[in-house]
């Protein structure tokens, strides 16, 4: 009878707690999916943090964080195969080339209409927060703000200056892309060693710096209608430059980017084109001196450089889960947060505030002195070229089917450029 008596007790003082409890708003957390492509070796360290610190201050909400391969273009096809299912992140990270594709496609809330529906005092931290340029990155065709700037970087090229003094070469590196192609035979010939790698990921973002720096435009409007345009004569100028490196002078590498990457950190080529955010990593791992300067020119051309990284959407579809949303990028959009962010990958502050803070990145910038050469050539920042539609993603693979060709040797880069470009201008048709 005791037993009975005390085991009612107890049920009763489980049902008072959970009672109080629900009386003082301790309701269970809102779940919500945050998708991002960070690799280890390029912020996922760093994303697993700071999605640690937001839920263990969060009342609120809790936060999974989900990697997606194969960089932006593999969260768009994460998010085509899982639509059917009714399954979307409440945050997904959403790379500059994808921004109509995304809107076009896919079921998203504006951020500053979910802050005015719920979080009213939010109501000016996007235009407290960020220059109206910025956020003109993630507006879409529409003129729908489809996200917020998060991740923002450029290309730059890395130096490994013991294999440039091994060369002959000066270690302030080549200015122009001609400087290139002749430090790179010139490593190849004295060395044996590659003397140059361009990134190559599931994207064409260093090649179309490569051709708009050259003059030419991935794309053009004709009459409110986008037409692809790189085969011009200064695009196939450009890429036949590349072209030549690979399969003539045998000085460019051709892999995958990843492959590309470790050749360097391991001292087997002498300059890398790749991405800011690519800095924490290359200086933690590599075993030389090394240094990164702003991405080369074209005699007589102004730099045209794509903005790298991405935006955060809200592709939440419950009110609670929108809220939470916010809720977690907000946190993310911190001074802190964004400081963090920064000196574990490389990439340019999106917001104001962060370089000089204190609490923010203030002392790390006098420090790192790699970081210039990415925030020296801000000026040169154009959007990353985004094929609207469902023309998108076959585009995008259609560009990177080209480069395979031209780097591989079956076509000739005029050949290809021009089939190219015919086939991307009947998708958009």
């Amino acid at each position: 009878m005791w037993k009975s008596m005390l085991r009612f007790l107890g049920i009763i003082v489980i049902g008072a707690i959970l009672w109080c409890s629900c009386a003082r708003g301790e309701a269970a957390k809102t779940n919500i999916e945050y998708w991002h492509p960070n690799a280890e070796a390029q912020g996922g360290l760093v994303v697993t943090e700071l999605v640690r610190q937001f839920n263990e201050q969060s009342a609120t909400t809790q936060v999974t964080e989900r990697f997606i391969p194969d960089m932006y273009k593999g969260i768009m096809q994460t998010l085509q195969a899982e639509a059917a299912t009714g399954r979307s992140p409440a945050v997904v990270q959403v790379g500059w080339a994808f921004l109509d594709y995304f809107s076009n496609n896919f079921q998203y809330s504006n951020p500053q209409a979910v802050i005015d529906k719920y979080f009213p005092s939010d109501a000016t931290f996007i235009r407290d927060n960020f220059l109206p340029n910025i956020v003109e990155l993630a507006t879409n065709s529409e003129g729908d703000l489809a996200g917020l700037p998060y991740s923002l970087s450029n290309p730059v090229l890395y130096l490994n200056k013991d294999i440039l003094k091994e060369a002959g070469l000066s270690e302030d590196g080549p200015k122009t892309w001609d400087d290139v192609k002749a430090f790179a035979k010139t490593i190849k010939e004295r060395t044996g060693k590659y003397g140059f790698y361009m990134q190559e990921p599931a994207d064409s973002w260093a090649q179309q710096a490569l051709m708009e720096s050259a003059g030419a435009r991935l794309i053009t409007y004709e009459n409110g209608k986008p037409r692809a345009s790189f085969a011009s004569e200064d695009g196939i100028k450009a890429y036949e430059l590349y072209a030549s490196m690979a399969l003539d002078d045998k000085s460019a590498l051709h892999s995958t980017w990843d492959e590309g990457v470790q050749a360097f950190i391991e001292g087997n080529v002498g300059m890398l084109y790749t991405t800011i955010a690519r800095r924490a990593s290359i200086q933690k791992t590599a075993k030389f001196k090394v240094g990164a300067i702003n991405s080369p020119a074209w005699q007589g051309r102004e730099r045209a450089l794509p903005a790298g990284g991405c935006m955060l959407a809200i592709a939440a579809r419950t009110e609670d889960e929108k809220k939470s949303a916010w809720e977690f990028m907000k946190f993310l959009y911190s001074v802190k947060s964004v400081a963090a962010w920064t000196i574990g990958t490389g990439y340019v502050p999106p917001r104001e505030g962060v370089a000089d803070a204190e609490d923010g990145l203030k002392s790390f910038m006098a420090e790192n002195k790699m970081m210039e050469a990415a925030t020296s050539q801000m000026k040169y920042v154009v959007p990353w070229a985004s094929f609207p539609g469902d023309a998108g993603l076959q585009a995008e693979q259609a560009l990177i089917d080209m480069r395979d060709e031209i780097l591989g040797g079956s076509k000739p880069a005029r050949q290809a450029m021009l089939d190219t470009q015919e086939k991307i201008n009947q998708l958009l048709d």
